[in-house]
């Protein structure tokens, strides 16, 4: 198990496959140490990716310092967690495609609190998701109810903060590695969380965030939760989508809803159309959590 983790955190560092080719080698392979015997033109093959994109994993591969980036991450407090780990999160791991590793700063345990909740919501989140917010975290945390974001600008923002001034706790999924915070805004917030709290990223520290990495960052928020609260977004948003797909993974998903004549109510007034509990009240979310 340990061999088999430590080539997931090497084969993690390598370019040229991305999520779908790492997939198809584990896949494919009994004994993933078995990798460093392959011929280019076999991985080509088993990852379906091009020939430049193969040769750029091959050369990886037989190239990075697993061991040096080891220390590298211990030095820095940089801890990881793969898929075959037991304290890998097991609602994580039943999702579609579930990251292969993670990397962590802060407080690892929060990954195994037995309550976790997703608030999401607009960029552009107005006072409305403030107001809502500022009375239902204190309550959610209260019953010891971890809230989980992706420490962007608006609603996101506001849920970590929220949490953190009634004292609880809170965990936060980038879109990009931990040297390039993002948005710059939130660096004293995310350097908040990294000490008393938890940050979570897929991609190695030095990795930039990238616009098509946050809508593949959300299947984590959603991913970890038990439930997700949505407060403002607009329909076919990212909030929206992301929503939608814990509807389909079987998360319970609350929805705030909001006037018809408002474009940031579309998404919550759609989500709740399609089967998304229309909260009201506190007494809306413990009823359905059991809590």
């Amino acid at each position: 198990m340990k061999e088999h983790r430590d080539v997931l955190f090497h084969i993690h560092h390598c370019r040229g496959i991305g999520l779908k080719g790492t997939k198809r080698l584990v896949e494919s392979l009994r004994d993933m140490t078995a990798i460093f015997d392959l011929s280019p033109s076999i991985l080509q093959q088993i990852t379906r990716s091009n020939t430049i994109h193969s040769e750029l994993f091959y050369r990886d591969l037989h190239s990075f310092d697993s061991n040096r980036y080891k220390k590298l991450y211990a030095e820095n407090d940089i801890d990881w967690i793969t898929v075959v780990d037991e304290d890998y999160p097991l609602l994580l791991r039943n999702v579609y495609d579930p990251p292969f590793l993670l990397f962590l700063k802060g407080n690892r345990p929060l990954l195994r609190s037995a309550r976790k909740m997703a608030v999401i919501g607009s960029r552009n989140a107005t006072s409305y998701t403030e107001t809502v917010l500022r009375n239902i975290i204190p309550q959610l945390v209260k019953k010891e109810i971890v809230i989980i974001s992706g420490l962007a600008i608006g609603a996101d923002t506001i849920a970590h903060k929220e949490t953190i001034r009634s004292g609880g706790q809170t965990i936060g999924v980038l879109g990009g590695g931990f040297d390039h915070i993002y948005p710059r805004q939130n660096q004293d917030l995310a350097h908040q969380m990294m000490k008393h709290h938890l940050l979570i990223s897929e991609y190695p520290p030095y990795i930039k965030p990238e616009k098509w990495h946050f809508p593949i960052r959300n299947r984590i928020i959603s991913g970890l939760s038990q439930a997700v609260l949505v407060t403002e977004a607009r329909k076919k948003s990212g909030t929206f989508i992301t929503a939608d797909y814990a509807l389909n993974e079987g998360r319970e998903v609350f929805s705030i809803p909001g006037s018809i004549y408002d474009p940031l109510a579309e998404g919550t007034n759609s989500l709740i159309q399609e089967g998304a509990k229309m909260v009201l009240s506190i007494e809306d979310i413990f009823s359905e959590l059991g809590v």
